[in-house]
C-alpha cells in the first residue's frame, strides 16, 4: 500500500481501521524503510479488500483520507528471476487466452533488471501483448529480497484518487 511520504502512520491507522470494519480484526501492517510504502497483512480476499475500496469511496471518499494506492499481493517470493518466474507460471493460468501486460515496479533492488523480469515473464506466455488496454496485468512488485506477484484485472489495482474523480 501506498501513502503521502511522512504520512504512513495515518495511512497504517486507517487501513487496519478499514480491513477491520471489513471484517478483519487481526490485520497486520509494517511501515517499512521505504517512505510512503506500508506493507498488510489480511485474511481477506485482496480482490475482495479491493472492491470494499471502491464501494466505501463511491459512498463515503471522506472514509480514505491517506491510502492512496493498494496493489493486491497473491505470492510472495524471494527476489529471484527463477522464483519469480515460477510464481507467475502458476498464477496466469487464469488468464486464458487473453491479452496481457507486465507491470513491474521496483524498489530498493539492482540485482535484477526490469526487462529482464518482463521478457522472462513474457517469454512463458504465448498470448497477445497489450500494453494499452490488456485483459490482465501481471503486477511484479520488488521490495528488496522479497517480491510480490499477482495475475489481475487492471480494474483489481485501487487508487484513491482515480476512484475519487469517478
Amino acid at each position: 500500500m501506498s501513502t503521502y511520504r511522512f504520512r504512513e502512520e495515518d495511512a497504517q491507522d486507517e487501513i487496519l481501521e478499514l480491513l477491520d470494519k471489513f471484517g478483519d480484526q487481526s490485520a497486520e501492517s509494517e511501515i517499512i524503510e521505504i517512505k510512503g510504502m506500508i506493507l498488510v497483512q489480511s485474511s481477506l480476499d485482496p480482490i475482495a479488500v479491493i472492491d470494499n475500496l471502491k464501494q466505501l469511496v463511491a459512498s463515503e471518499p471522506w472514509q480514505v483520507r491517506y491510502v492512496l494506492r493498494v496493489l493486491p499481493v497473491q505470492v510472495v517470493v524471494p527476489t529471484r528471476l527463477d522464483t519469480i518466474t515460477q510464481a507467475t507460471r502458476d498464477l496466469i493460468k487464469k488468464m486464458g487466452y487473453d491479452t496481457f501486460r507486465v507491470t513491474v515496479e521496483k524498489r530498493h533492488n539492482n540485482s535484477l533488471g526490469s526487462m529482464q523480469i518482463v521478457k522472462a515473464i513474457a517469454d512463458q506466455i504465448s498470448n497477445k501483448v497489450d500494453l494499452e488496454n490488456p485483459s490482465w496485468v501481471i503486477l511484479v512488485q520488488v521490495l528488496g529480497g522479497l517480491t510480490g506477484v499477482s495475475v489481475l484485472r487492471p480494474h483489481q489495482i485501487f487508487s484513491s484518487v482515480v476512484e475519487k474523480r469517478k
